[in-house]
């Protein structure tokens, strides 16, 4: 195969991947023992700009960083996994951050129905401001349903 397909392969899958590891942390990390870290954001209203929950940036930027700095002589495999990990976080950022929760003027409206139907499940995810009984934990993929819901919510 070729190393361009290869390594094109390698930050698609990377990326797919992430959003696994997204949603297993999510639900069983952020919504588990680091609850204490994630509960802002599930408070409605408040009227900081930053959360306790923004420390995951870090969290997860931590190993993209690493995968890259471990393949960066040479740009093998490593350099290639960290791209897509680090591609996810800018999708994170860009999606869960601008988007969902509008935390900047950006990207208000949309046509999408994708990004309409994503909006929603995010929303009946934090519909529940406890620690438990959550749903739709995941950011890019979420259940079905919410594509047949046509109504757009406001935040």
């Amino acid at each position: 195969m070729n190393s361009l397909i290869l390594n094109i392969v390698i930050t698609l899958v990377s990326f797919l991947a992430m959003e696994f590891v997204a949603w297993f942390t999510h639900k069983y990390i952020m919504h588990g023992f680091l609850w204490i870290l994630h509960k802002d954001h599930h408070q409605p209203n408040h009227d900081h700009v930053f959360e306790k929950n923004d420390f995951f940036f870090l969290i997860f930027a931590v190993p993209g960083i690493l995968f890259i700095v471990m393949g960066a002589e040479n740009f093998n495999w490593p350099f290639w996994i960290g791209v897509g990990i680090s591609l996810y976080g800018l999708a994170y950022f860009l999606i869960h951050d601008l988007f969902i929760h509008r935390r900047s003027k950006l990207f208000r409206n949309t046509n999408s129905n994708y990004l309409k139907a994503l909006r929603k499940a995010h929303k009946i995810h934090h519909k529940n401001t406890n620690k438990h009984n959550g749903e739709n934990f995941g950011m890019l993929f979420f259940p079905i349903k919410y594509w047949k819901i046509k109504n757009q919510i406001n935040h």
